[in-house]
């Protein structure tokens, strides 16, 4: 409820801004989570979705016409077509090696576009044609309907993720994650299930690819498909705690704020802080919390919960 009324409250377009880019970061890491999460498989590829997603919808609406609207969940579906291939030849990989070949892959799809002067508008990119008010075009004047758009897109994850999570899709994805080579022993298709969920948080991830498109009024393959969303959407995951349902949230919200509110302080005249920071947040997590902010609270409970029943 608090989430609904906060941008009526909100009088600062920065306060705004930041909002929106949490939501929109919780989002994709939420995507990312079901993969890199639960079931254990670090991917640092998904910019590849986000891009697809991006230069599906706008492709469609600048050549043919088409609502952003249709145009994201189209771009989802794409994302999600990719992710076959895609994981048909990753997940022969393991460990660093998948990690790198997820990497590798989203980078061919940088230069592919980077090449697509006619179709994609190569390196140069392409601005999206501002309409003013037009709701049906995905276009707004003011950033309050972008805030809602994509807290309805979070909250669509949190309930895909938490659906999962208590299904018996969700009981797979652990056990793979723990120990590919049992969960296979006893009886899991640990192919399908990974190919499965890779869908999923493919398509999640295009129809964020679309939103941001569509906020920014831009697309370019440096922007699309750039390495930092990977990393972003890993990052407020293993802060807030991998394989947790609020774990990229929370992650999301200290990550995010923090970065804003050194740009604010600093802006540039301290070359590397923000860098730095998000450094030191990183490694006191693995070092002392490997399981995250959620991870921390969960064992705090769990231990009260011991020492009741032994009492």
């Amino acid at each position: 409820m608090i989430m609904l009324v906060l941008p009526l409250m909100i009088k600062s377009s920065f306060a705004l801004e930041i909002l929106i880019r949490i939501l929109l970061f919780a989002f994709i890491g939420t995507a990312w989570n079901l993969l890199g999460g639960y079931a254990k498989q670090l991917s640092l590829g998904h910019a590849a979705f986000f891009g697809l997603g991006a230069y599906t919808s706008t492709i469609l609406e600048i050549k043919f016409g088409v609502s952003p609207w249709i145009g994201m969940f189209a771009g989802g579906f794409i994302g999600m077509l990719a992710s076959l291939p895609m994981g048909w030849l990753c997940f022969r990989l393991k460990g660093p090696y998948f990690t790198i070949s997820t990497i590798a892959t989203a980078n061919v799809l940088m230069l592919i576009f980077l090449k697509f002067r006619d179709f994609a508008w190569g390196a140069e990119g392409t601005t999206i044609p501002n309409l003013g008010h037009a709701p049906l075009m995905m276009q707004f004047e003011t950033k309050t309907p972008y805030y809602y758009v994509v807290l309805g897109l979070l909250f669509s994850a949190l309930v895909i993720t938490a659906w999962i999570e208590r299904s018996r899709v969700g009981y797979y994805l652990v056990a793979l994650g723990e120990d590919e080579d049992a969960a296979e022993a006893s009886g899991i298709n640990v192919n399908k299930v990974k190919r499965n969920i890779f869908m999923i948080s493919a398509f999640l991830t295009g129809l964020a690819g679309t939103f941001y498109t569509q906020y920014i009024y831009f697309i370019d393959p440096q922007t699309a498909f750039n390495f930092n969303i990977s990393i972003e959407a890993a990052l407020v995951s293993i802060v807030g705690g991998v394989g947790t349902l609020w774990g990229p949230v929370i992650g999301t919200m200290l990550l995010e704020t923090t970065s804003a509110l050194l740009q604010s302080w600093f802006g540039n005249s301290i070359g590397g802080i923000q860098l730095t920071i998000y450094s030191l947040i990183l490694m006191a997590v693995i070092l002392w919390r490997p399981t995250g902010i959620v991870g921390y609270f969960k064992e705090i409970y769990q231990r009260r919960s011991n020492a009741k029943g032994a009492q």
